[in-house]
C-alpha cells in the first residue's frame, strides 16, 4: 500500500464524510473523532454510503438503511462477517492522507 493525499485540511469538516477515487477504488473518508477510511459502496446494491447519516461510529446507506461502523467496516445489519476494506488515515500538515 502508498499514503496517497485525497484531501486538503479542513476539506471534511467534522461529522461529515466525502467520496475519494484513487487508485480505481472509491473509499469515503469520514472525519468523526478522527478520520476513518474505508470502501464507498454498500455490499447491498454498490450505492456510495459517504453522503449517509452518521450517528456517532455508524454510517447508514441512503439508499437502503445498512449500516457500518466507520472504524472496522463491519456491516451490523442483514449478513454476519460481512465488511468493508478499511484504510489507515493519516491527518498531515498538507493534508489528509490515506494507506491504499
Amino acid at each position: 500500500m502508498t499514503w496517497q493525499k485525497v484531501a486538503e485540511k479542513g476539506e471534511i469538516p467534522a461529522g461529515k464524510s466525502k467520496e475519494f477515487a484513487v487508485n480505481g477504488k472509491k473509499i469515503a473518508v469520514f472525519n468523526q473523532n478522527g478520520y476513518h477510511c474505508l470502501d464507498a459502496l454498500c455490499v447491498h446494491q454498490d450505492g456510495s454510503i459517504a453522503p449517509g447519516k452518521l450517528d456517532g461510529d455508524i454510517v447508514e446507506c441512503p439508499l437502503h438503511f445498512w449500516h457500518y461502523n466507520i472504524r472496522t467496516g463491519e456491516l451490523l445489519d442483514y449478513l454476519k462477517g460481512v465488511k468493508l476494506q478499511t484504510y489507515k488515515v493519516e491527518a498531515r500538515n498538507d493534508g489528509i492522507y490515506v494507506d491504499i
